[in-house]
């Protein structure tokens, strides 16, 4: 399993862009593939950026990001400022 720390902007209120993230749809597509959502918060000193902290396979929740950009920036998401940390247990 890998841990993946996200960290991006937003062009969207936090409440918009949580609104997709939280969807059903969302929630189905990161289930069907494994992805399990730890975490998902908006920073206390700037409101255009987010943390979200995510658990699945190995490069399971990085190939998601890659092969669904369109919608992610549909939902508001920066692409441009995203920063990926990802960390497993070895």
């Amino acid at each position: 399993m890998e841990t993946t720390i996200w960290t991006f902007k937003l062009s969207v209120p936090f409440s918009e862009w949580a609104k997709v993230y939280d969807s059903d749809d969302v929630n189905q597509m990161h289930a069907s593939v494994g992805i399990k959502s730890l975490f998902r918060g908006v920073s206390k000193e700037d409101p255009s950026k987010v943390c979200a902290i995510q658990q699945a396979p190995i490069g399971v929740a990085q190939k998601v990001f890659e092969e669904n950009k369109d919608m992610i920036r549909g939902a508001g998401h920066i692409i441009e400022s995203t920063i990926i940390t990802a960390y497993t247990e070895q």
